[in-house]
Formats: structure tokens, C-alpha cells, sequence
């Protein structure tokens, strides 16, 4: 099979306003997408079909959570490596499906299935690394952290089903604006400080490696264990704020 050029590719695989979309990741953004074409290349010669691809991500990503178990910054390490080995596969996935016009709802379940199981799978990891592999509070904070995840992320996604059950058009990012000024204001400064980046498996996985590091030099786990309630409690903050930011935009109108 005869090697398809970069440019050539990218013109398919990152239509125009592909990688300036709301849904676009920062780290795709800034080094994955250019990363992932060219691994998407090489996928192109090989058999392997989108959806298998994904189900590799949706390992990965659970994977990125166990890895959290293993004691020291090794642990922490490896759960990054699989993390970004997720990312990696998030974006390699639809860049194939879009090259070989291969899409289905499989696809789409499989996808969403994969977030939803990388980011809790990290909360239950950072718990019980927390924890020491005991029950306590730091792995209840883990569970919760992640259930407050699988709930942001449920609602975001309740959106799109709600509208396709009432026969609407998808959501455009124009449509999650509040529709109140005070509502969009806040929106928009919580937004420029960044904390809900934290409850991505992505950033997550990078602060519980600071926080290894930061072990290493203390001799115990105390970095670790705040981070741990530290995101928690950003979770449940979230959880109310977004479903609220949800009902006072126009998505669901």
C-alpha cells in the first residue's frame, strides 16, 4: 500500500474547526493531534479497524488507574505513559474512521464507554495509592471522586441524548453559553483558573506524578493525599455547578 502523504491526510482527518472545537483536548491541541497523524499513517497499512482501536484505548485508560496501585513514582509514571498512550489512541481512532469513512454507533459507544471507565478508573487508582491499599478515607475520597466524574460526565453526555430523543440538532458550542450574563461571567472565569482540568484522567494522572515526586522527597504520602481530597472536593463543586451551567444554557432549548 502506497504511503499517503501528511498533508494529504490532514486535510481529511482534521477538517477545518476540528481542532479549534470546544471537544478538542488542550494536549491535542498542542502536541497529540500532530503526533497521532502521523501514527495514523502507519495504522492506515495495517488491518486493524476503528473500533478495535478503541477497545485498545478503553485498556489503556483503565490501565492508567491500576497503574496508580503500584507503590512509589513508578507507579505514578507508568499511569501517565498509559494515559497519554489513551489520548494517543483517542485521537488515532476517529482519525482512521474518518480516512476510511468507517463510522458506526459501536464506535461512538465504545468512545464515550472509554472516557467515562479512563477517568474513574484514575479517581479509584489515586484512592487507593492514597490510601496504602487500606480502607479509609482517602479511598472513600477515591470512589467518590470518581462516581462525581462519571457524573459530570453523564450529564454533559444527557444533553445529546436528550436533544436526539426530541428529534433536535446536535448542541453547537455557541449553545452552552448561560444565558444569564452573571451565569456566563462566572462561567468564564472559572474556566481561565483551570481547576476542572483536575478531574480529567489526563491532568490528573500528571498532578499524582508531581505529587509522587513530591512523596519521594518527604518520605510518605502526604502530597498524594491531598491532591486526593483537593480533587474531590473540586469534583463535587462541579457536579452541582455544571448541571446547574447545563440548565441555564441553550442546549436543551
Amino acid at each position: 500500500m502506497t504511503k499517503v502523504q501528511l498533508e494529504e491526510l490532514r486535510e481529511v482527518i482534521h477538517p477545518a474547526g476540528k481542532l479549534d472545537s470546544r471537544a478538542e483536548h488542550w494536549a491535542g491541541r498542542l502536541y497529540m493531534r500532530a503526533l497521532s497523524l502521523r501514527v495514523t499513517r502507519l495504522m492506515l497499512g495495517t488491518r486493524f479497524s476503528p473500533n478495535q482501536i478503541t477497545t485498545v484505548m478503553v485498556f489503556a485508560g483503565v490501565l492508567s488507574g491500576v497503574a496508580l496501585v503500584v507503590p512509589g513514582l513508578g507507579g505514578a509514571v507508568l499511569s501517565v505513559v498509559f494515559m497519554q498512550l489513551y489520548l494517543l489512541l483517542d485521537c488515532v481512532d476517529g482519525e482512521v474512521a474518518r480516512w476510511r469513512k468507517q463510522f458506526s454507533p459501536l464506535g461512538v459507544y465504545l468512545d464515550r464507554l472509554g472516557a467515562y471507565l479512563a477517568d474513574a478508573a484514575v479517581m479509584v487508582g489515586m484512592g487507593i495509592r492514597a490510601a496504602e491499599l487500606g480502607l479509609n478515607l482517602y479511598l472513600v475520597a477515591g470512589l467518590a471522586a470518581a462516581i462525581g466524574v462519571l457524573l459530570l460526565k453523564s450529564s454533559s453526555d444527557l444533553v445529546h441524548v436528550a436533544r436526539s430523543d426530541s428529534g433536535m440538532a446536535k448542541a453547537t458550542d455557541q449553545s452552552v453559553v448561560p444565558r444569564s450574563s452573571g451565569l456566563a461571567r462566572v462561567r468564564r472565569l472559572t474556566s481561565a483558573v483551570g481547576l476542572h482540568r483536575l478531574v480529567n484522567g489526563i491532568e490528573c494522572t500528571i498532578l499524582l506524578l508531581v505529587t509522587a515526586i513530591a512523596d519521594l522527597a518527604l518520605g510518605d504520602l502526604t502530597a498524594t493525599k491531598i491532591a486526593t481530597i483537593a480533587v474531590t472536593a473540586i469534583v463535587w463543586l462541579l457536579v452541582p455547578a455544571h448541571i446547574v451551567s447545563i440548565v441555564a444554557s441553550s442546549r436543551l432549548k
